[in-house]
């Protein structure tokens, strides 16, 4: 499960916006919202946003692993 606030929170912290992290990712900003709101980001998705946001490895499981 994704904790959605935690990610955005995040996105926000780093004066970036959802549009730039999906491009980054090379997805659509609607496919963005789709995989958040349905915590269906791959691995692969994941390990981008970790770098793009410079995530701790609590960070991320806080987010990406949240209950």
């Amino acid at each position: 499960m994704l904790d959605e606030k935690a990610l955005r929170g995040k996105i926000i912290e780093k004066g970036l916006s959802t549009t730039e992290i999906s491009k980054q990712l090379n997805i659509n900003p609607s496919t963005f919202y789709r995989k958040a709101k349905n915590s269906s980001f791959t691995i692969a998705d994941i390990d981008k946003m970790i770098d793009i946001l410079g995530l701790t490895k609590a960070d991320a499981i806080r987010i990406f692993l949240y209950r």
